[in-house]
């Protein structure tokens, strides 16, 4: 039987399945189901800046006492706390926690707070819409680049960074967080956009889970950005069956995250996955995921600009018009 076991982030998995961020982390029950599924870690729901003015607490207060053992969006530091100390009482896999925000203000001291309540690893994920005009985009970048610096001061744990993919030059920045303090990198946010309601001439939020057909992007940079600067990757957007898990792990990755698969099939979706990964790599004789490991990545290929240039011709050619 194919040795799922990997490393991410230092950390020692039992498998490259992991449970990202989501409604689906937030409760105690549900991660003991994605545990039981088969998860080689779990990503808890991310705690946003604009909660950090509330008051979590001290930290180490008995979890018990008058918390609930859930902590969804929204809810605040002091439910997060006491799930995130019941969940590593709880469970054998590693727990990360995550900070959603823009700017320093709070995220040292919470991310401080996260690693005293027992988290494994932190991810930060960093959410800015530039709409100023007068912003340039080494200003942005550089507001990211002070945030992993003032949280690596700050914390002794493992810190991965959750990105976009709209910068103008990804490879450039993902050496510039490494330089900063980043352990990892999570490709990438998938950002909900605004609909409009032209009826209630209203702005609305709108909520659509990805599909594989989103994969491509987050595997043509984990392909380029693999055995680069020694840091760790994880897939994010896309990842719903076998296949997606194959190609993201051919292409460099280290672990694969899933979020929408799951929220639509629920946790046991990970058994299956699991499953067809095994037989897979039982069918091309690889005995461990380090076999497979960026078998495909830039470096690895015959051709480097399949993942440049050269890809986005042969697409377009490769499209014949209908017939008439």
């Amino acid at each position: 039987m194919a040795d799922l076991r990997t490393r991410y982030l230092g950390l020692e998995l039992q498998s490259p399945l992991v449970a990202s961020a989501s409604p689906l982390t937030g409760s105690l029950d549900s991660l003991r189901e994605l545990e039981a599924a088969g998860a080689g870690a779990v990503v808890l729901p991310s705690l946003f800046e604009e909660e950090l003015a509330e008051d979590p607490g001290p930290v180490g207060a008995d979890p018990q006492a008058g918390q609930p053992d859930h902590a969804g969006y929204g809810a605040g530091p002091a439910a997060y706390l006491s799930l995130l100390e019941q969940a590593k009482a709880s469970l054998s896999i590693p727990v990360i926690a995550s900070l959603n925000g823009t700017t320093r203000g709070g995220w040292v001291r919470h991310a401080a707070r996260l690693e005293q309540a027992g988290a494994d690893a932190l991810e930060l994920n960093i959410y800015y819409v530039s709409s100023r005009p007068g912003l340039s985009g080494g200003e942005v970048e550089g507001n990211y680049l002070d945030i992993v610096r003032e949280v690596r001061r700050a914390i002794g744990i493992p810190l991965a960074v959750k990105l976009s993919p709209f910068f103008s030059s990804l490879a450039n920045l993902a050496g510039q967080l490494v330089e900063a303090g980043a352990n990892g990198l999570v490709l990438f946010n998938r950002f909900y956009q605004p609909d409009i309601d032209i009826e209630a001439m209203e702005v609305l939020p709108a909520l659509e889970l990805s599909s594989s057909v989103e994969l491509r992007l987050p595997l043509r940079w984990i392909a380029i950005l693999h055995r680069r600067w020694g840091i760790s990757l994880a897939a994010s957007t896309g990842v719903h069956t076998a296949p997606d898990v194959v190609k993201v792990l051919l292409a460099g990755a280290d672990v694969a995250m899933m979020t929408s698969a799951l929220l639509h099939n629920g946790p046991d979706h990970l058994r299956l996955v699991e499953l067809r990964l095994r037989d897979w790599m039982d069918r091309h004789r690889y005995e461990t995921i380090d076999q497979l490991r960026g078998q495909l990545s830039q470096r690895s290929v015959p051709d480097p600009a399949a993942f440049e240039r050269a890809n986005y011709i042969k697409t377009l050619a490769s499209r014949t018009p209908p017939s008439r």
